[in-house]
């Protein structure tokens, strides 16, 4: 299926590894432009190499930056001043109890995952108003609706994208820009696959019975039994990035695998 997405330009924080990087190349794969983000330099550079490559019709960009940096942002903006997709995807997360979050810690992961993001959202939902065409999208968690508490401090701000997501759509009545929200549950980055090979060290198990070892034991109300691929979240980006999803504005969209046990 054509998405409709040929020659746009699309910002994706956070794109040189995991759910951002499937992002990038499922939206690469339907024409987009994509402008590669990471605070490494190589990293970005190798990316977009990564894209020019498999996808070389397309014009992938470096944008390098840390967003949660008010000079290198500014950067940013000169540099791409427009975008027609803006996926805010950057964030931090880590196990932690209750007690050991500090006043600092609460700062740095609503710096780092809600006003880095709002202040992308910001700069650039007014062009894609004035545009008459825009996508913006974050991303949160299972955990936004369903706090595990085990990371309070980064349950919270996804929690409050979905509301920051549903304010912004406000504001794109009777337009062609749509402001989403994708849920993701337990997803397999680079950082979670060693962390499963790290547990299961018998090397006569496949990496397949060790997810399912550990889905069944840690997280067991998954329906899927398995960690969902970026390349699928990847997907339902690009879809909800294109024409064809405009009818979805500040929507909390889903993809937990059945994680969250509820109907809405």
């Amino acid at each position: 299926m054509d998405m409709g997405l040929h020659n746009k330009t699309a910002l994706i924080t956070g794109s040189t590894k995991g759910i951002g990087k499937a992002i990038a190349f499922e939206l690469a794969r339907e024409g987009v432009n994509v402008l590669i983000n990471g605070r490494n330099n190589e990293e970005v550079e190798q990316t977009v190499n990564e894209v020019r490559s498999q996808f070389p019709t397309t014009s992938p960009q470096n944008a390098t930056a840390d967003i949660v940096d008010a000079k290198q942002i500014e950067a940013l903006y000169e540099k791409y001043p427009h975008v027609d997709i803006l996926v805010n995807n950057v964030g931090i997360y880590e196990i932690m109890p209750y007690e050991d979050v500090d006043d600092a810690t609460w700062e740095k992961y609503f710096r780092t995952n809600v006003l880095a993001a709002n202040g992308l959202s910001k700069f650039y939902l007014p062009k894609m108003l004035k545009n008459e065409f825009g996508r913006m999208i974050f991303i949160a968690s299972e955990e936004a609706v369903m706090p595990s508490g085990r990371m309070p401090q980064y349950c919270m701000t996804k929690s409050m994208l979905l509301s920051l997501s549903k304010s912004l759509s406000k504001l794109t009545a009777g337009t062609e820009v749509t402001v989403n929200t994708i849920m993701p549950g337990p997803t397999l980055s680079e950082h979670v696959q060693q962390i499963i090979e790290g547990i299961y060290a018998d090397d006569n198990m496949t990496f397949s019975e060790k997810e399912k070892q550990f889905m069944a034991s840690n997280l067991p109300q998954s329906e899927i039994q398995r960690f969902i691929r970026p390349m699928e979240i990847g997907r339902l980006a690009a879809f909800i990035s294109s024409p064809f999803a405009s009818a979805f504005k500040g929507s909390p969209i889903r993809m937990d695998g059945g994680m969250v046990p509820t109907i809405f």
